[in-house]
Formats: structure tokens, C-alpha cells, sequence
């Protein structure tokens, strides 16, 4: 199990009620508590008690516990004691192991998609990239951003197992403290400008040097905050 801080206070945190739906509570928590995490409003390392969650949301104790469970099995939790968890924290290596795997997979996916993703979908990304030029955006919408970007080129390449590769390496790079798509936003912007124009020249030597070269460059950041 990965070594945690010392005793903490548990997340001080604002999480609204669950709303009446046809999903079970266990699922609403879930998906509650996921996007609080992903989106960095809980950080890594703080206790997520069982009781005080269960009676911000409003739900009884078990749903609350499945979800904590499903969480963990996720890798997105560790448990602290049999009624508490903490947000994970990603050590150095197992994010630079992230990428690289990274680099293995979306590489491979992007020759792929070359002959298959339509000229539609590549549309869609040029307008992702303006619509993100276009104004102020916060962290939360440049990594929703980021998502839609990657995991449709995972799609358009045809093979059922690289997006939930894909998907799960990006949820555990979210949770390195130093990877924020807010540092590099220009870099980013002319990488992935490089990568449509790859995808719309059909060429999958370009494209999967694109994609290469977009993630290497993020490790290459990282390493540079590392040392500042």
C-alpha cells in the first residue's frame, strides 16, 4: 500500500446533496466523489472520512461505502482505517511509467485512426482547439479538453481496448501535483495543432511523430519542474 502523509484533518470541502435519479446512490456518489478528484478540488493525501461524506450527500452509509470501494479499486483512493480513505498521490516514477505507456499506446492508436477517423471528427478537434484559444479557461476545462481530444483519436483507430488504456493512464497522470495542462498551454496548442494537421494530411508517419513528440514534451516539463 503507498505510504501516506502524516494524520490530517479530513477535506474541508462543499459537496451539494444528491439529487433524486434513476442511477443508484452508490453510483451518484461515485460519480460525485470522481469528478471532485479529477478535477483537483480534493487533493492527494486528504482523509475522506465514510460517516462525514455520507451525511454531506445525504445517502446512508452503504451506498456511500460502495463507492468508496469502487473508488479505491480504481486506484483513485487508499485506505487509511476501516471508515476512512485519502486521495491517492502519484509518486514520480509511477507517472513518468504513466507516459511512457502513454507514449506506446497513443502512438500506435493514431496511425491507426489515419485511415479511419472522419473528416467530421477532425473538425471537431480544430473547433475544440479554437474554441479553447477563444477566451480565459480554468484548469478543469483545459483537462475536459484535453480528454475529448485524446480519447477520440483512442476511438477512431478501431481497436475496443485502447480508449480504457488511454482513459485510465490520463486519470492517473491527473493525480501527479505537477502535471497541469495550465503550464503549457501554448505548447500544447501548437502540438496538438500539429497532430490534426497530421490526421488531415492522412500521413501516419506524421501523425505518429506528432504524438510523440506532444508527450515527450509534457515528461520533458515535468522533469524541468522537478529541478526548479
Amino acid at each position: 500500500m503507498p505510504s501516506l502523509p502524516s494524520p490530517a484533518q479530513p477535506a474541508t470541502i462543499t459537496i451539494a446533496p444528491l439529487e433524486v435519479r434513476s442511477a443508484s446512490l452508490a453510483e451518484q456518489a461515485y460519480e460525485r466523489l470522481r469528478t471532485l478528484i479529477l478535477d483537483r478540488q480534493i487533493s492527494a493525501g486528504s482523509p475522506l472520512q465514510e460517516a462525514r461524506l455520507a451525511e454531506d450527500l445525504r445517502i446512508s452509509r452503504t451506498p456511500m461505502r460502495e463507492a468508496l470501494v469502487r473508488l479505491a479499486g480504481e486506484g483513485l483512493l487508499v485506505r487509511r482505517d476501516a471508515r476512512s480513505y485519502a486521495v491517492r498521490a502519484l509518486g514520480t516514477k509511477e507517472y513518468f511509467d504513466c507516459m511512457r505507456a502513454r507514449e506506446v499506446i497513443e502512438c500506435e492508436a493514431i496511425a491507426l485512426a489515419v485511415g479511419k477517423i472522419t473528416d467530421a471528427e477532425i473538425d471537431t478537434l480544430e473547433a475544440d482547439i479554437r474554441e479553447l484559444d477563444s477566451g480565459e479557461h480554468n484548469e478543469t476545462e483545459h483537462w475536459h479538453f484535453d480528454d475529448r481530444f485524446h480519447l477520440l483519436i483512442a476511438t477512431a483507430s478501431g481497436n475496443v481496448v485502447f480508449p480504457r488504456l488511454v482513459e485510465e493512464l490520463r486519470v492517473n497522470a491527473r493525480l501527479f501535483r505537477l502535471h497541469s495542462p495550465l503550464h503549457r498551454q501554448r505548447e500544447n496548442h501548437d502540438e496538438h495543432g500539429e497532430i490534426v494537421r497530421a490526421l488531415r494530411a492522412r500521413d501516419p508517419e506524421r501523425a505518429r511523430a506528432a504524438m510523440r513528440e506532444h508527450l515527450r514534451s509534457l515528461q520533458e516539463d515535468v522533469k524541468r519542474a522537478l529541478v526548479e
